[in-house]
């Protein structure tokens, strides 16, 4: 978390809600109702619906924070040390040497176990 003031909600925030659930429902409605319409007009209307309804979100309350915090992980992103392709290499050969491994114990354990309930069965 960062130590930013928390961000004060409007008396708007909620008819803006209102408001973006509106978009977004006459989206869908618009979308069944055009059906017979080309596909890319439906989803170019769909998008730009779309953005206007987060235009709209992100001028509320939470919408603010929800920015606030994909700012912060995009810093974080750039703090996180990516390992080398060498060592992607060396840790993906060595899990799937362990899975097959482990398939291969799975398997004779399963055999073994199978051959003793066919012996006791008979």
């Amino acid at each position: 978390m960062s130590g930013k003031a928390e961000i004060q909600e409007s008396k708007l925030d909620g008819l803006k809600w209102v408001v973006v659930v509106a978009i977004v429902a006459a989206g869908v409605v618009g979308n069944v109702m055009f059906k017979d319409e080309s596909l890319l007009y439906r989803v170019v209307a769909l998008l730009v619906l779309a953005i206007f309804a987060g235009a709209i979100a992100l001028q509320t309350a939470k919408g603010k924070a929800f920015f606030s915090l994909l700012k912060d992980a995009k810093t974080e992103v750039r703090k996180v040390v990516w390992p080398t392709r060498q060592e992607t290499t060396q840790t993906t050969l060595i899990v799937v040497a362990v899975v097959l491994l482990m398939s291969l114990l799975l398997w004779a354990l399963d055999s073994l176990l199978g051959l003793l309930v066919s012996q006791v069965i008979g």
